[in-house]
């Protein structure tokens, strides 16, 4: 049985979330908008919740064209809530590896521009209608409150004149990656550090090095997108490879338990020349995460440890702020810059760079 399926990505993602969709077999993409995947699965399965650059994934339940900007659009969404078959998703959600349970009903939303209603009123227009339709307690997130678990959870997502209703698959997002039990300031989202590994291109036995590792994210999403990898993973904060070192032990990423972890200066790398394909990276340019050690104010000779430590025909990908002004620091160092893949990013704009040499 075909089912339509809507991803949610990062701004700026939904091309690779789309490649990843079509190049793993997860579906046919038909159209993609702000933040959004939409495909079909003919052949749907718990396979669905281990796509890894989205940042959750949901069962298409319907589409209303028209809606205004005014209260009175309300009941557009109450409409589409009440025209939606509603008994069926909890079979549906279970076939594609969820819950096969339901004990009530809650609602997220979310548009673009301005409207004369908010958020909450999108929610209790769709929950309030969905749930007398299932029998089943409504909670509402007027009040700040996170609803309970085992409950079936609506999106909302309103673009233009469009609205769309989804509800989720799995109990949370698939951005809560089960295996960060630690985490630091400057943590790269696990989506986009698996779109790294993406358009990193790794191929099995390539040497690939995060010198800025953190608590182990792209090394671990690296290993998850390229099994057979060979992975390492370096900080210069000694605390750090011990909290990435628990995390890949708690993921089920093929090879993360072979994962090498390190203490070292991204300045100095103790590698030989010439020894390494792929680095994958988000350097610490002051953000949440300040430089260090050789680092500190010379971000110039990161580029020049980057490209003395990768082999002929390797590349960097990296997660750039001020990209701009790095990508010289970079092109000094004899780098010649990709197309940049600018993201949202919790309010920021970095751009995912690949570097080549």
């Amino acid at each position: 049985m075909a089912v339509r399926l809507l991803a949610r990505t990062l701004r700026g993602l939904e091309g690779v979330a789309a490649g990843e969709v079509e190049e793993q077999g997860y579906g046919r993409v038909e159209r993609r908008r702000h933040r959004e995947v939409w495909f079909t699965a003919q052949r749907p399965g718990p396979g669905l919740l281990e796509l890894r650059t989205v940042d959750d994934v949901f069962l298409l339940v319907g589409v209303a064209d028209g809606v205004g900007h005014t209260k009175a659009d309300l009941a557009r969404f109450a409409e589409l809530a009440r025209s939606a078959s509603l008994r069926d998703l909890p079979a549906a959600r279970a076939a594609c590896g969820g819950a096969a349970t339901v004990s009530g009903v809650d609602v997220a939303a979310s548009f673009l521009g301005r409207r004369n209603y908010n958020r909450y009123d999108i929610e209790d227009a769709v929950g309030r209608e969905a749930a007398d339709a299932l029998g089943l307690p409504y909670h509402s997130r007027r009040e700040g409150t996170a609803p309970p678990d085992g409950g079936l959870s609506f999106r909302v997502t309103v673009e233009g004149a469009q609205a769309v209703l989804a509800v989720r698959i799995a109990a949370r997002p698939l951005h809560r990656r089960a295996y960060k039990e630690a985490s630091t300031p400057g943590t790269t989202h696990p989506p986009l550090a698996a779109a790294m590994a993406r358009l990193a291109g790794i191929e099995p036995g390539m040497r690939v090095v995060d010198p800025c590792c953190g608590t182990g994210t792209i090394p671990i999403e690296a290993c998850e997108v390229a099994p057979g990898a060979r992975v390492l993973g370096m900080d210069v904060d000694p605390r750090l490879p011990v909290s990435a070192r628990a995390n890949a032990a708690a993921a089920d990423a093929p090879g993360a338990g072979t994962i090498a972890w390190g203490v070292a200066d991204a300045g100095r790398m103790p590698l030989a020349t010439a020894v390494v394909d792929r680095v994958i990276s988000n350097p610490p340019w002051g953000r949440q995460v300040g430089a260090h050690a050789a680092l500190a104010g010379h971000p110039e000779r990161f580029y020049r440890e980057l490209r003395r430590v990768l082999a002929p025909g390797g590349s960097a990908v990296l997660l750039l702020h001020d990209a701009d002004e790095q990508i010289r620091h970079a092109g000094k160092a004899g780098f010649e810059p990709g197309e940049a893949v600018e993201v949202g990013l919790f309010g920021t704009r970095p751009s995912i760079v690949t570097l080549t040499h």
